[in-house]
Order: structure tokens, then sequence, then C-alpha cells
């Protein structure tokens, strides 16, 4: 998955502002905001755009959710010491 706009539609609700009221206030397209959807990438600009609006840093915004299975950094083998 990546990334997660959950805190993006909390927000929404607190404000009690509908998506699309959010697409037309930032000038998004419909496309973006189905990507954001559906847990897709979108633009930093887009980000930007947004929490400038708000005013709230990124992680209110979105989410990093780690991928199933992934260990990350944990499956690196540290090679021996010399």
């Amino acid at each position: 998955m990546g990334f997660s706009y959950k805190p993006l539609w909390r927000l929404l609700i607190d404000k009690e502002m509908s998506k699309s009221n959010y697409r037309e206030a930032l000038g998004l397209s419909s496309a973006t905001l189905a990507k954001m959807g559906k847990g897709e990438y979108v633009s930093m600009e887009v980000l930007d755009k947004t929490c400038n609006y708000f005013n709230v840093p990124l992680d209110q915004i979105v989410e990093h959710v780690a991928e199933p299975g992934y260990e990350g950094i944990s499956q690196i083998k540290e090679s021996p010491q010399v």
C-alpha cells in the first residue's frame, strides 16, 4: 500500500467539509482525489497545498503504511567485520 490518507479524511470530517468541497477549494482534479481514495501516490505539490490550506503538518494529512511482509532494514545482512 505505502500511504494512507485516513488522517486527511478524518480532518475533513472534523472540519465538516466534503471531499468535493476539498477538491474544489484546492483546485484538484477528480483523478487526484480518486488516487487519494485508493491510497495511491499524489504529488508533493498536492500534499503541500493541503498542508497550507489547513495549516497542519504532513502527518495530519498522510501516514505511511508498511507493505505486508516487508521487513525493511532488518532484511539487510550485516557484513562480517574485518
